[in-house]
C-alpha cells in the first residue's frame, strides 16, 4: 500500500504550545501504554507501521520540518519535501509524483492520504 502522510502547517492552532518554530505535530502530548510520551507524527507513524509494516510510506512536509521529522522518526523515513508552501492539494500531488518518479510506484496503484493532525486512535481507559 502507498501512504502519504501530510505533516505541514505553522502550528498556530495550539498556540502558545506550538508556533512557527515548533509545530503542533511534534509536541509530545500522547502517552503510550508504557508511559512514554510521543508526538502526533510519532503516534500516527507508529500506528501505520504496526498495522502495515510493508506499506510504502512517505511524509510530505516543508523544508523547515525535515530536521524535526528525522529527530522523531529516524533517518530511514521517506520524505517528500515541498519546494514552497501551497496548501494540501499541491502537497498531495507533489508527494504522488515522488512516489511514482522516485520510489517506482505504478500509476495504477492506490494511494492513501492521511494528515498527521487528524489521525489518531481514541482509546477508552
Amino acid at each position: 500500500m502507498n501512504i502519504i502522510l501530510l505533516s505541514g502547517g505553522s502550528g498556530k492552532r495550539l498556540w502558545p504550545l506550538s508556533n512557527d518554530i515548533r509545530s503542533k505535530q511534534f509536541i509530545k502530548i500522547f502517552q503510550r501504554d508504557d508511559g512514554i510520551y510521543e508526538s502526533m507524527v510519532q503516534r500516527v507513524y507508529r500506528q501505520i507501521r504496526k498495522t502495515d509494516p510493508g506499506a510504502r510510506l512517505i511524509v510530505a512536509t516543508g523544508k523547515a520540518q525535515v530536521s524535526s521529522l528525522h529527530n522523531q522518526l529516524g533517518t530511514d523515513v521517506g520524505i517528500s519535501v515541498e519546494p514552497c508552501r501551497r496548501d494540501t492539494f499541491p502537497a498531495i500531488v507533489f508527494a504522488g509524483a515522488y512516489l511514482h518518479d522516485e520510489l517506482g510506484a505504478d500509476e495504477n496503484e492506490a494511494v492513501v492520504v492521511y494528515s498527521v493532525q487528524t489521525i489518531h486512535i481514541i482509546r477508552s481507559r
